[in-house]
């Protein structure tokens, strides 16, 4: 049987929302999963925007399990399950390759620093061989300035050549547009290139890249998915400026307490706002500017469902 289809699209790596006492709220959760996907966006669950290095992999796993057990489409998941301890990726990414998921999102380990690539080549290599699953699709994640540790277009080229149909993408979260363009230039059969940001959407787009994987896809989903599918339309243009200036307004703030304050409060569901420690909420100040800025922007968060 065929594997499963690569992805492409808007994914949202998606908010993790928490109860009072800070364990992780699985219907609250699956909500807001149900939204993003009525908006035309994949789930990008256990990202970094999702708190995912505050999360237990046992946690993961749970979440994870809810997900699907409510009826959420495995065909648009792709569950961060990159981790520092070989076993804890290799656990967490044979669960969701179990589960049915499209693809994982894979961070490479990220606690060693100035790693050579021939270390990185051969972490990823031992998950491979260890799932050993030919229905494993990983993408790699590139997110230097919070892991520090880079993942390279030669080490992309050496993963890709030796497992083709495993390592079939990666998200660019350098912020560095010459590292996009680099990957994009890279001749890999049908390999999936996503910006990191909503930001450089229209230009990925315009490499031939395969769309974003963007925190504000958690609040501005179907505005980032029309410029994906319109990119070609002569309005393009405005509309990357229209989105550039809702995530110029959300990243004013700590991003993640940010989205959530947002999230909060379309809502009418205070219970969002709640992060887990190291992280805090914002102040009450900080709320009520974001909120006044979206507003005047015209921002709206439609068709919330429960």
């Amino acid at each position: 049987m065929p594997g499963p289809d690569r992805l492409s699209g808007l994914l949202a790596p998606v908010c993790t929302p928490f109860r009072e006492d800070l364990s992780p709220d699985p219907e609250r959760l699956a909500s807001h999963c149900r939204w993003l996907l009525s908006q035309n966006a994949g789930l990008a669950v256990f990202g970094t925007n999702s708190e995912a290095n505050s999360l237990s992999i046992g946690e993961k796993i749970e979440l994870l399990d809810h997900l699907v057990d409510t009826g959420i489409d495995t065909n648009r998941l792709m569950p961060g399950t990159g981790h520092c301890a070989l076993t804890d990726t290799v656990k967490l990414t044979t669960h969701a390759v179990n589960l049915g998921c499209a693809g994982t999102l894979m961070l490479p380990p990220f606690y060693y620093k100035d790693v050579s690539d021939d270390g990185l080549y051969a972490s990823f290599a031992e998950v491979i061989e260890r799932v050993g699953n030919e229905n494993l699709r990983i993408y790699l994640y590139h997110i230097p300035p919070i892991a520090h540790v880079s993942i390279s277009p030669q080490l992309v080229e050496r993963l890709v050549r030796d497992y083709p149909a495993t390592v079939v993408g990666i998200k660019d979260s350098s912020g560095d547009w010459s590292n996009t363009e680099a990957l994009l230039k890279l001749e890999l059969d049908d390999f999936r290139v996503f910006a990191g940001s909503e930001a450089f959407l229209l230009r990925n787009m315009r490499g031939g890249g395969a769309g974003c994987i963007s925190a504000t896809a958690n609040i501005n989903p179907a505005a980032i998915h029309d410029l994906y599918v319109s990119w070609k339309s002569e309005d393009a243009d405005a509309k990357q400026e229209r989105l550039n200036n809702v995530r110029s307004i959300a990243q004013k703030y700590p991003m993640i307490s940010a989205l959530k304050t947002t999230i909060a409060n379309f809502r009418g569901d205070p219970q969002w706002e709640i992060t887990r420690p190291p992280l805090v909420p914002l102040s009450g100040d900080q709320k009520s500017l974001l909120i006044s800025e979206l507003v005047h922007a015209g921002f709206d968060m439609p068709g919330l469902i429960d």
